[in-house]
């Protein structure tokens, strides 16, 4: 008996296309190249991006502490100034004829600094001294009168006393010598009113010539030829009423505003080392000249004076200046104080002080010996130096090696 055997699907009709197996790999592949080009070009741009985004911190200089070790009590800012300035002016109102200070040039005491038109004051010159000479020319004349009445006068008495002249021609004698003699003194008065006329004439003319009241040099010149002067502020805006300004650069010194609450600090000849804006690295010795005694009330300031020890050509008036008033040396036992660096610079990590010095772009952690405050200073006795770059804020995390920007 035959059996009847079922045939199942014919699976040796099924294969995949050798073609297609190879397109499918290569697409496979494609993906993996272009996945991983993705994530180098995005590992790139996050570099640039990291870079670009460095966190941004302010710094300042840590400064030196002072000569001798001497200790700083107060930091203040100001500029500097001469005792003696003056902005010379004409004595009156004319126009500028000659112009001979210039800046920068150096005058002494009583040197020309500038002429003005003299035309009408030599004018009245003129006048004066002829009006001193008739009035001068009429005293001889009254004189010679005089003595002649006094000679008549002499015969009148001699005659009544003889009987021959009356005494109504005595009393005329005696009159007419009373009055020449009257007269001579009205003429001297006239004389002396005349010479002072002629002096104020005199000075008048020398008024046109504006001279340096002091030595010093001109740092500023304030009128031109042909322009109008005057002492006074006219109401036109085309007359000067400055010649030149001449300081005296033996006077100079410094004015800083202390705050009133540090004021006590302060006293006179207290040592100041004072550091020029335009020389950093330049210390000059200097002392307290003397504190105002009287205090800003829109500021609470007070205003102090500081001399300098020595002068130095370099010292211009009007330059910004630092200065450091110091105490008392310190005593030999106490460790040197290399730097002084504002409180905020100081940060604890770990139980350890420490400040991020700057350099190059990036961050240098330095553990640091604090000593006493100072104001808004610390003491560094070891750790920084005077000079370095340290960082007084930042972000939160900064860290050793840190590429950062400053502000």
């Amino acid at each position: 008996m035959s059996r009847h055997v079922s045939k199942g699907p014919d699976l040796s009709a099924l294969r995949i296309d050798e073609g297609a197996r190879g397109g499918r790999e290569r697409r496979t592949i494609w993906r993996v190249v272009a996945m991983a080009v993705f994530v180098v070009i995005l590992g790139i741009f996050g570099v640039v991006f990291l870079r670009g985004s460095a966190p941004v911190v302010q710094v300042v200089a840590a400064r030196p502490m002072g000569q001798g070790g001497a200790p700083t009590l107060l930091n203040a800012s100001g500029y500097v100034t001469p005792r003696r300035r003056a902005t010379v002016a004409a004595k009156i109102t004319a126009r500028v004829v000659e112009m001979l200070a210039d800046e920068g040039m150096v005058v002494q005491a009583g040197q020309v600094l500038a002429r003005l038109d003299d035309s009408d004051a030599q004018k009245r010159l003129a006048a004066a001294r002829a009006a001193l000479g008739v009035a001068t020319a009429n005293v001889p004349v009254l004189e010679v009168n005089l003595a002649n009445a006094v000679r008549e006068l002499a015969r009148q008495q001699d005659l009544e006393r003889e009987g021959v002249s009356s005494v109504q021609a005595l009393d005329l004698a005696r009159t007419t010598r009373d009055g020449l003699e009257a007269q001579l003194v009205v003429a001297h008065e006239g004389v002396r009113q005349a010479a002072a006329n002629l002096a104020t004439a005199e000075q008048d003319v020398e008024n046109c010539t504006v001279r340096a009241p002091f030595a010093g040099i001109a740092v500023s010149k304030d009128a031109q030829p042909g322009e109008m002067v005057s002492p006074v502020s006219a109401g036109s805006g085309f007359t000067r009423t400055g010649i030149a300004t001449i300081v005296d650069m033996a006077s100079l010194e410094i004015e800083v505003d202390v705050n009133e609450s540090y004021i006590a600090r302060v006293v006179p000849d207290q040592k100041v080392v004072a550091t020029l804006d335009a020389y950093p690295d330049w210390q000059i010795p200097s002392r307290v000249r003397t504190v105002i005694p009287t205090a800003d009330r829109q500021k609470a300031t007070v205003k102090v004076r500081i001399s300098f020890n020595a002068l130095d050509p370099r010292i211009l008036p009007d330059m910004g200046v630092k200065v450091a008033f110091l105490g008392d040396e310190r005593p030999p036992d106490q460790p040197n104080v290399r730097a002084l660096v504002p409180r905020e610079a100081v940060r604890e990590v770990d139980g350890i002080q420490v400040v991020f010095a700057y350099r190059d772009g990036a961050l240098e952690r330095r553990a640091v010996s604090v000593g006493s405050p100072r104001g808004s200073d610390l003491e560094i006795t070891a750790g920084v130096s005077a000079g370095e770059q340290v960082v007084v804020t930042g972000p939160e995390g900064l860290h050793d090696g840190m590429r950062v920007k400053v502000k």
